[in-house]
């Protein structure tokens, strides 16, 4: 496959831009090899700057949960756009936004709309500590929530990626308020709580982890974590980023029945666009300024295009809910197949699967927390990565990384897929 349009683009990069990306994990240090530099994209497919066509199984990191260019998408914001892309004032549209979102999620009273993930996740801690006037959190080692200062100890994504164990920048006081227990394991956040009495404001979890490979919670691990935040009077987060309207139109709390205080998103609501937001019960949001003291602002929070994106995205979901079902489908038809024919080449490996959300992992132990992910054979897995990318499917290029599925992808994709599997 000829890629020398991307080696030239990735050369002139590195000379104004740190490493040549603007997200560590696309410069493919993890697998080896040249990024590719993507030029455009539509419904299942990638194509890059030499014009390869691929399968795309990352979907943007997940929010082309209807695939790329969806028509109805894209014309609603080159409408929108038409208007002018931003104001810095209020708009109808964030209205309706907010309104989507409690409507569909149970749980949710109030929402801020902000611009990534990481600033929901960042704000809803804030939020948490200011609610409950204590300082510590707990965060679970391998779950990703953004880049911001509290959460990058012992995170997964691109940090296990690259394999950084500790971050310089960050303050021996920031370090010391995050507390880190393993996925899974409840004996070591009772331990936690324990140990430090009254001091615990939050428990941020993934409810279902992307960031170090897809990886599900155990029966009773969530519910448990709920019973220790009522007993503690600890905010329970839940970092729906990743799972938010992916796993149900609800996210993770319809589908697992589990209800959190305060809840973040991003990905899908934005659809494709920069956007995140946080939520919550209406007594612990109104402590979020200008109705309490709590602050947090954005001037391009609500962005006029990104709402656009999100509301005409999410409608869509809550009008079609037939596409959870379709997408649960052809990940388990996918799941099925890749499992028959890693089966015939006498390596060991695991499958996890969770909705629309899936990952390889080539160990022979079960990967339930970062500690077995990070057991896996890195190595099988970038000959895998590479060879998939050969054939022309696009997968994470990263083994602590979930693929995520659009529902544009056909049977022939996916029969692809399976098939390019034997020759990986």
């Amino acid at each position: 496959m000829d890629i020398h349009k991307s080696k030239e683009l990735f050369l002139r990069a590195q000379k104004t831009i740190p490493g040549g990306v603007n997200s560590p994990v696309r410069a493919f240090r993890s697998v080896g090899g040249t990024p590719l530099f993507i030029r455009k994209a539509k419904g299942s497919y990638l194509y890059d700057a030499d014009g390869n066509k691929y399968i795309d199984y990352i979907a943007s990191w997940g929010p082309m949960i209807l695939g790329h260019a969806h028509e109805q998408v894209v014309k609603a914001i080159q409408e929108r756009a038409a208007l002018s892309t931003s104001y810095g004032a209020p708009t109808e549209l964030e209205i309706e936004m907010a309104e989507l979102i409690t409507g569909m999620v149970p749980n949710v009273d109030l929402i801020r709309m902000v611009s990534s993930g990481t600033e929901a996740c960042m704000s809803a801690v804030r939020l948490a500590r200011g609610f409950t006037g204590k300082n510590k959190i707990i965060k679970f080692e391998g779950h990703y929530h953004g880049h911001a200062d509290s959460f990058l100890v012992k995170a997964g994504s691109g940090l296990a990626t690259l394999q950084i164990q500790t971050v310089p920048g960050i303050t021996v006081g920031v370090a010391q308020d995050t507390l880190t227990a393993p996925f899974n394991n409840l004996p070591a956040v009772e331990e936690l709580v324990k140990k430090y009495p009254g001091e615990i404001a939050a428990i941020i979890v993934e409810p279902v982890a992307g960031n170090m490979g897809c990886v599900v919670p155990e029966k009773g691990f969530l519910e448990s974590l709920r019973t220790i935040c009522d007993k503690e009077n600890i905010i329970l987060i839940f970092d729906e980023v990743m799972t938010g309207f992916r796993l149900a139109p609800g996210g993770a709390q319809e589908k697992l029945g589990i209800r959190a205080d305060l809840v973040t998103y991003g990905k899908v609501i934005g659809g494709g666009m920069p956007v995140g937001a946080f939520g919550g019960r209406k007594e612990i949001m109104e402590h979020i300024a200008p109705l309490g003291k709590v602050y947090q602002a954005g001037t391009l929070s609500g962005n006029p295009l990104a709402m656009i994106a999100g509301i005409t995205t999410l409608k869509i979901l809550k009008e079609n809910p037939s596409i959870y079902t379709e997408l649960e489908e052809k990940t388990r038809y996918l799941h099925a197949g890749l499992d028959e024919v890693l089966s015939k080449k006498n390596i060991p490996f695991v499958i996890n699967r969770f909705g629309s959300m899936i990952s390889i992992h080539f160990t022979n132990h079960p990967v339930k927390d970062f500690e077995t992910s990070s057991l896996s054979n890195m190595e099988r897995f970038n000959e895998f990565f590479h060879g998939m990318l050969e054939q022309g499917i696009y997968l994470p290029p990263s083994a602590f990384e979930s693929w995520f599925l659009n529902n544009a992808l056909s049977a022939r994709d996916l029969d692809e897929t399976i098939e390019a599997a034997y020759q990986a």
